[in-house]
């Protein structure tokens, strides 16, 4: 079994279509909401909701617990699995509640997906509408009722390197227009925004530690470039990537450019339960990446961070995990 970021990081690799055929009308038309229709763009998309979605399945784990944040999880008809550990506080009570669809984080085969009814889809990547790989393409799915919406932008390649931590507050802004929640949704922007500002405050002036984030790896080593949302997060920490001159975001990088990087601090990708044989724990990825830079300041010092790889993936949960990452760079910042 390849290591599961990749597979999640090949959820990028087909890029959107073209724009799909308008949305079918029901026979029987409800009352019109206050707010709605509401259209919202999305992957060069235009979706269009005459009332807030009802019958939601959800993608990869951070699309649902965005929704969860939003207070949305009783619109949940089907999820996807996700591993027993790493669920944030509250949120696997709920989780445990909506019907499971498919047996890995990938969105089910063509058949089953079509067969949930869904009259919305959220996810964070493509891949899991890829014909090739026998999923339903995001213009049958729009075709049978069941507009998709792509968290962070990541309609492509090119876009998932051009990921900012404003399109998370777009998600959820459109979000909220889309289910007719708009003030719990301004409500959770601001809430993360301020915590944005504290860490920002608390690692103003202070000295941007190295940090090598990886993937594991003994050679090439598995790690993270100058571009999209783990970049992001390190510098919003008080960090500094030392390969923010590599090209990519998930990408291979040799020993000896991992070695000659000294890099100060460690984050490793944390699985949660998803190990095995080929699948090793985030202690053994730092070891390794101790063993590769055996002469810096994290080797010394055996300083990591275990970060869920779920957090490094489009959704509610990469914004928050910038302040854990702040803690774990700058210790003394958060004493107070």
């Amino acid at each position: 079994m390849r290591r599961l970021l990749a597979l999640v990081a090949a959820l990028t690799l087909a890029a959107c279509g073209q724009a799909p055929a308008p949305r079918q009308q029901t026979e029987t038309a409800s009352a019109p909401q206050a707010g709605f229709p509401v259209t919202i763009e999305n992957c060069g998309r235009k979706l269009t909701f005459d009332q807030p979605p009802s019958k939601v399945v959800t993608g990869y784990h951070p699309s649902l617990e965005t929704l969860l944040a939003l207070g949305l999880g009783d619109r949940v008809a089907g999820r996807t699995f996700f591993g027993e550990s790493a669920f944030l506080p509250g949120q696997k009570e709920q989780y445990d509640k909506i019907p499971q669809i498919s047996e890995t984080i990938m969105l089910p085969q063509k058949e089953v997906m079509l067969a949930q009814g869904a009259d919305f889809v959220l996810d964070n990547a493509m891949a899991g509408f890829d014909a090739a790989g026998g999923y339903a393409g995001v213009e049958e799915l729009h075709a049978a009722g069941s507009p998709v919406y792509i968290l962070g932008g990541w309609c492509s390649p090119e876009e998932t390197l051009q990921y900012t931590l404003d399109k998370t507050f777009t998600d959820i802004q459109n979000l909220g227009k889309i289910f007719g929640v708009s003030d719990r949704a301004d409500k959770l922007v601001s809430e993360l925004r301020s915590s944005l500002a504290d860490v920002k405050k608390r690692v103003e002036g202070r000295t941007p530690v190295k940090v090598l984030a990886t993937d594991g790896g003994k050679g090439p080593v598995n790690a993270y470039g100058g571009s999209g949302i783990t970049q992001q997060m390190i510098t919003a920490a008080g960090g500094e990537n030392v390969l923010k001159d590599v090209k990519g975001d998930y990408t291979e990088v040799s020993v000896e450019q991992v070695s000659a990087a000294q890099p100060e601090a460690v984050l490793v990708s944390d699985y949660a339960t998803l190990r095995g044989e080929d699948m090793p724990s985030s202690p053994a990825k730092a070891e390794e990446a101790f063993a590769v830079a055996k002469n810096s300041p994290a080797a010394k010092d055996r300083r990591y961070l275990a970060l869920p790889v779920a957090a490094q993936h489009p959704g509610y949960r990469n914004i928050l995990a910038i302040t854990d990452i702040a803690r774990f760079l700058h210790p003394d910042a958060f004493a107070q």
